[in-house]
């Protein structure tokens, strides 16, 4: 486990820290008295907590999509504190509505943020964490990555996505010391819904029944979410303080209880369909393994 000592030299650079998650790691981290860089569209949004801990805080403007600011934030953080040794990408955004309803700009709006802007900020950072020989990431992608949640097709393939790179990163990046997690939040209560979703203007009727009492639901702004952010925040803490961090990290129970059902699911249909599935290799691979088997 990392030493008191060694937690205060930790500098952390999280996206997304005027709100929601990224707030609640932010104020946790600099409670126990690590040093984060703040990152958001709007700085003034931390400005409170630059405030209250200056000498352990960099607030800089980022909006992930802008690769310039990207590249600067990572450069002014490094001129800063020399080091970059947590990095928690954290800010997303996320549109409702059918896979026809929903236009190509906001497709691509939605893999910009979730997916693109994180690849950048990965190849902005890595080279630093590879000099050092250590350093822990944070991808924040979601338990809807294991869900078929109607209106959300979009929101899910871009953390898919995500998750996709996260695995082989971990093995890519396990032997220079780096340590990868996928964060795979439930529904917590903080503002995302108000502040980052976006309900999709085009709405055909056909799918009224499925859609359109998530869209009312979504409108009425549902504050009644399971998951306290703080204690969210201690466990992604906890995971970087572990020697052996977990490579997937679920955060609350109906993100345990989402992924333990996609996973029954998935064995389900597996063996129901095992027979058709194995009997694709050609015929001396299938003797052989008969042959081993036996």
């Amino acid at each position: 486990m990392v030493t008191s000592s060694d937690q205060q030299t930790r500098v952390w650079f999280i996206t997304g820290c005027s709100s929601g998650l990224g707030r609640a790691l932010a104020e946790t981290v600099l409670e126990r008295g690590e040093t984060v860089v703040l990152t958001a569209r709007n700085p003034q949004r931390v400005e409170d907590l630059a405030a209250t801990y200056p000498e352990r805080t960099l607030a800089v403007q980022l909006d992930v999509t802008k690769p310039e600011e990207v590249r600067e934030a990572v450069k002014k953080a490094i001129a800063k504190f020399g080091r970059i040794d947590v990095l928690v990408n954290n800010a997303g955004c996320a549109t409702v509505g059918a896979i026809e309803e929903v236009s190509d700009d906001e497709v691509r709006r939605q893999f910009e943020t979730n997916f693109f802007s994180v690849l950048e900020i990965l190849r902005a950072v890595l080279p630093h964490m590879r000099r050092q020989r250590s350093g822990n990431i944070l991808n924040i992608t979601s338990m809807d990555c294991f869900r078929a949640n109607y209106g959300g097709g979009f929101y899910c393939s871009s953390k898919l996505a995500l998750e996709g790179i996260s695995g082989v990163l971990a093995y890519e990046v396990a032997p220079l010391g780096i340590k990868v997690t996928m964060v795979e939040p439930g529904a917590f209560r903080t503002d995302f819904i108000k502040r980052s979703i976006v309900i999709n203007d085009t709405q055909i009727p056909d799918y009224e029944p499925l859609l359109g009492n998530q869209r009312q639901a979504l409108e009425e702004h549902d504050r009644n979410k399971p998951g306290d952010p703080k204690k969210a925040a201690l466990a992604m803490i906890q995971a970087v303080d572990s020697d052996n961090p977990p490579i997937r990290l679920a955060l609350g129970a109906d993100a345990v209880d989402a992924i333990e059902q996609a996973l029954e699911f998935i064995k389900a249909g597996l063996d129901a369909w095992r027979d058709v599935s194995v009997s694709t290799d050609f015929d001396e691979v299938l003797a052989d393994k008969i042959q081993v088997a036996i």
